[in-house]
């Protein structure tokens, strides 16, 4: 199902396009690989980070800086599918930030304008201006209010779902699966004004029976971490980028995924 979303202009932010993530490739065409994508969470003070999902503003800095100087430039999950689907895209590459914390707006989003990049902001709606409860160990860290989502859709950051709450879809029964699913495509519409495209797993979990959902819920693709034997637009799979991950680090993570590229077919 195709799905309205963004693709940046030449500042590297976004404007309307249509997202074709579904996209056949022609009869006898090679299949298409699957896209490489970052995930980020947090950026800010890695002082007590127990499940290493933060990275400081000074390393974050560094590692847009070498996806620029290798002649790439990060871009959000809609343009670069949207690319792809016009056989472009091969210089673009995916960036993801999850969980909606409040530190992309004043330590993320700056960072971004200065390497002239997009990205993809996965929020939940269902937990406005609170804090990373899901996260037993660690401290605790304040999450975007709802002016905090608008301002960061203004700036040209694409605004996706991560659910309501942040809870294993693959253990939800069908009712609060409905609920995560399409109650918060329905207040993220409501919040920004746009239609949402973009759904992220939360914890990276997916099974046939989410990916279904989230289709049937109007989203245009899906973004896991590892999605095991599912490939697809509603399967994508990530790559964690952490505050280890030098230049070094990531040129080696970027052929190491080339080898676990599928064909982006699947569910």
């Amino acid at each position: 199902m195709a799905a309205s979303a963004a693709t940046a202009d030449s500042s590297g932010f976004a404007r309307p396009v249509d997202v074709r993530a579904g996209a056949r490739p022609h009869a006898g065409a090679r299949p298409p690989r699957v896209p490489w994508i970052a995930m980020y969470h947090s950026v800010g003070d890695r002082f007590d980070d127990p499940y290493r999902v933060t990275v400081t503003p000074g390393r974050l800095d560094t590692q847009l800086g070498w996806l620029r100087r290798r002649g790439l430039r990060g871009v959000s999950v809609a343009e670069l599918l949207a690319a792809r689907a016009r056989g472009e895209g091969r210089r673009l590459v995916g960036v993801t930030f999850d969980d909606g914390y409040a530190d992309f707006v004043t330590h993320a989003l700056p960072l971004l304008r200065k390497w002239n990049c997009g990205a993809t902001l996965f929020v939940l709606p269902g937990r406005l201006g609170a804090d990373n409860a899901w996260d037993r160990l660690g401290p605790r860290k304040p999450l975007l209010t709802a002016d905090g989502i608008r301002h960061a859709a203004a700036e040209g950051v694409e605004i996706g779902s991560h659910g309501l709450t942040h809870v294993d879809l693959t253990e939800a029964d069908d009712a609060a699966l409905r609920a995560e699913v399409s109650g918060s495509r329905a207040r993220l519409t409501e919040l920004t004004g746009a239609p949402v495209a973009g759904f992220c797993y939360p914890y990276g979990t997916v099974d046939r029976r989410v990916a279904d959902a989230v289709r049937q819920a109007g989203y245009g693709y899906g973004c896991a971490i590892n999605p095991g034997a599912l490939t697809g637009p509603y399967a994508l799979p990530r790559v964690h980028v952490g505050e280890s991950d030098t230049a070094a680090r990531l040129l080696m993570k970027t052929g190491l995924h080339r080898w676990r590229r599928r064909a982006s077919q699947g569910v």
